[in-house]
C-alpha cells in the first residue's frame, strides 16, 4: 500500500499513517495521552473523531498535516477582504471626480444604460453570495459610475447610487463597518433630492450603523427614512414603497433588538407585518426581498439579539416552512441560517446549530468561508465534541478554530 486511499475511513487511514511511522498502538497512545484500547477503537472505527483538538494532535504525532488525515488536498482559505482588495475599494471610494468636474482621462465613459446594467450584475453577483467575483468587479464599476455620472449626471445618477449602496452592502458582508460607512455616506448624499433613492440607500444605511455598534442612532434613522418614505393611505400604495418602507421598519426593529427594547422590536415588526402582507412574497424591489417570510425570519434574528434563542428557533422554522423561503435570494436564505445556527448554539445544542451552518455553506457557501461571522460562528461550534464530523472537518479546511 503506496499511500493512504482517501476514500479509506479515517480510523483506517491513522493506522496508516501510524504504521507508516512505525509506531505501534501503545507507543501512539502514550505520545496521545490516550489508552491502547481508545487507539484500537479509533482504527476499527467503533470510536468517531469528531473532535478538532483531537484531530489535531493525532495528525502532530504523525507528523502529518490534518487535511491529509481527512483524505483531502484542500489548502487552508483565508477571508477574501484581503488588505489589498479592500484598499483597490478604498481607493475608489476616494475618487472625487464628481465635484472636481474631472474628465475622464483615456478611460472609456460607459453609457447610462450599459452602466445601469453592470450594477444591476453586481447586485445579482452580491445576491448569489458571489463575494470573491464582486469584490474584485466593484473597483472598476466604482470608477466608471462617478466618470458616467461626470460626464452624464442626468443619466448617471441611478445607477452611481446603487453602486455605492452594493458596495456598502458587500463591506458589512466583510466586516468592514468604517469603509462600509464611506460608501453608504456617498449613496445617502447622491440621492439626495429623491425620497425613493434615499429611503433605499437607508437600507444600507442601517445595516452600515448597526454593524458599527450604533444601534440607537440606527433605530432613530432607521424610523425617520421609513415615515418619510410611508405612504399616507398604505391600501393604496405601490409595492415598491411599501417595501422599502417595510424593509427600514425592519432594520429599526433589529436596531431596537440589539439595544435590548423588546417592546419597540415587536411594534415595529408587527407594522413591518401589515405591509408585508399586502406586498406579498416573491418580489424583490429595491433589492430588498420584502414581503412575510422576511419579516418572520427578521422576528428570529430579533429574537436571538434580545437572547430568546428558544422563540427563535420556533420563528426560524415557521419561516423556512414558507413558500416564500425559496423565493428569498441566496444570499438572504444562507444569512438567516448563519442566524439560526447562532440560535441552537445558544440553547447549547452544538449538533443543530452545525447542522444549520453546513446547510449555509450548501447554499452560499461565501457566507460562511468568507465573511467573518461565518467563519467566527463555525469556529465556536467546531470547538464543541458534540458538532457535526461535516463542520469539524470544514474548519480544519478553512484553517478555523
Amino acid at each position: 500500500m503506496r499511500s493512504a486511499d482517501n476514500s479509506l475511513p479515517i480510523g483506517r487511514r491513522v493506522a496508516y499513517w501510524r504504521g507508516r511511522r512505525h509506531l505501534s498502538q501503545q507507543v501512539f497512545a502514550d505520545r496521545l495521552g490516550k489508552s491502547k484500547s481508545w487507539v484500537d477503537k479509533v482504527e476499527r472505527g467503533v470510536r468517531a473523531l469528531d473532535k478538532v483538538s483531537t484531530l489535531q494532535e493525532i495528525a502532530t504525532v504523525l507528523r502529518i498535516d490534518t487535511a491529509v488525515l481527512l483524505g483531502r488536498t484542500i489548502q487552508p482559505v483565508g477571508v477574501i477582504a484581503r488588505a489589498d482588495e479592500v484598499e483597490r475599494i478604498r481607493a475608489a471610494l476616494s475618487r472625487y471626480e464628481i465635484p472636481l468636474g474631472r474628465p475622464p482621462g483615456s478611460r472609456q465613459v460607459l453609457p447610462a444604460d450599459r452602466l445601469a446594467r453592470q450594477v444591476e450584475h453586481a447586485w445579482t453577483t452580491f445576491q448569489y453570495a458571489r463575494y470573491p467575483h464582486l469584490v474584485t468587479l466593484l473597483p472598476g464599476l466604482l470608477a466608471d459610475a462617478q466618470r458616467t455620472h461626470a460626464a452624464d449626471p442626468a443619466g448617471g445618477w441611478v445607477p452611481l447610487v446603487h453602486a455605492y449602496r452594493v458596495t456598502a452592502a458587500l463591506l458589512v458582508k466583510l466586516g468592514d463597518a468604517g469603509l462600509a460607512w464611506l460608501a453608504v455616506d456617498r449613496a445617502m448624499i447622491a440621492a439626495t433630492g429623491d425620497r425613493v433613492l434615499v429611503a433605499a440607500s437607508a437600507v444600507q444605511l442601517g445595516q452600515v450603523l448597526r454593524a458599527a455598534g450604533r444601534a440607537r442612532e440606527a433605530k432613530s434613522v432607521m424610523l425617520a427614512a421609513a415615515y418619510r418614505i410611508a405612504p399616507p393611505v398604505p391600501e393604496y400604495a405601490p409595492c415598491p414603497e411599501l417595501s422599502l418602507c417595510g424593509t427600514l421598519l425592519i432594520q429599526a426593529a433589529l436596531a431596537a433588538a440589539r439595544d435590548g427594547d423588546d417592546s419597540a422590536t415587536a411594534e415595529l415588526l408587527d407594522e413591518a407585518t401589515a405591509l408585508a402582507a399586502q406586498v406579498g412574497d416573491g418580489l424583490d424591489h429595491h433589492r430588498t426581498g420584502f414581503g412575510p417570510t422576511s419579516v418572520a425570519l427578521a422576528r428570529a434574528t430579533a429574537a436571538v439579539e434580545l437572547g430568546d434563542a428558544g422563540q427563535a428557533i420556533v420563528w426560524h422554522q415557521s419561516g423556512i416552512r414558507r413558500d416564500g423561503w425559496r423565493w428569498l435570494a441566496t444570499e438572504h436564505r444562507a444569512a438567516h441560517l448563519i442566524d439560526a445556527a447562532r440560535a441552537h448554539l445558544h440553547t447549547d445544542d452544538a449538533f443543530s446549530a452545525g447542522r444549520l451552518l453546513a446547510e449555509a455553506d450548501r447554499t452560499a457557501p461565501a457566507e460562511v468561508r468568507h465573511r467573518p461571522a461565518g467563519r467566527d460562528l463555525l469556529g465556536q461550534i467546531a470547538r464543541d465534541p458534540r458538532a457535526p464530523t461535516t463542520i469539524t472537518h470544514l474548519a480544519i479546511s478553512l484553517g478555523v478554530g
